[in-house]
């Protein structure tokens, strides 16, 4: 019986931290894409003037779930150095708006899919790897948020969806363009793919 008792004891304070602590990164993902499920089942948003209302309410969860500098810093890799802070301020604000270009009409075709929240992958003390499935009638999608902890808050800094790392996919896209360009003509180029040049 006593034995029985030191082993109890000696497992739930090897559990103990990681219960705590588990479930933190998942909640705060589930918690932010099932407000972007709301508001994109709210039938009271209709038409143009709906899918405005939608556009901006989903931007204003995004900025809370994202983190836009780390994103950036990570995307540029080495060559965030190669940006002063004014250019670095401008690449974020750039970078966020194309993102929202290439991704906001593909959320909003969502039509009343399931999202499974799987499982955490804790990657390091600071980040996590969030894995989640969207069921549609014809296939699952895995999508997997990575996650950073900053300020007591967990923010995602990397979507990999269906194997492929956005991270990954913009790095080589960006590291190609400044292997001849300057940070300037970087920043030009994406000011006239979000229409702000």
């Amino acid at each position: 019986m006593k034995k029985q008792l030191v082993i109890i004891t000696l497992i739930s304070l090897l559990i103990m931290p990681f219960s705590a602590f588990a479930g933190e990164p998942l909640d705060t993902i589930k918690g932010h894409i099932n407000k972007v499920l709301d508001v994109l089942r709210d039938s009271s948003l209709k038409g143009e003037s709906g899918k405005s209302a939608k556009k901006a309410k989903i931007r204003s969860i995004s900025d809370k779930m994202f983190d836009y500098t780390e994103l950036s810093r990570r995307t540029l890799g080495q060559n965030w150095n190669k940006f002063n802070g004014a250019q670095q301020k401008e690449f974020i604000e750039l970078y966020k708006s194309l993102l929202e270009d290439a991704y906001s009409d593909k959320i909003m075709t969502y039509t009343d899919e399931h999202v499974l929240f799987t499982k955490e992958n804790m990657l390091s003390e600071k980040t996590c790897e969030v894995q989640t499935t969207i069921v549609t009638k014809k296939a699952e999608i895995p999508i997997y948020y990575r996650v950073i902890k900053k300020e007591d808050s967990w923010k995602v800094y990397d979507v990999v969806i269906e194997g492929v790392s956005l991270i990954n996919n913009y790095r080589t896209q960006f590291r190609e363009i400044l292997s001849s360009k300057s940070p300037d003509e970087l920043l030009d180029i994406l000011k006239k793919k979000v229409g702000k040049a």
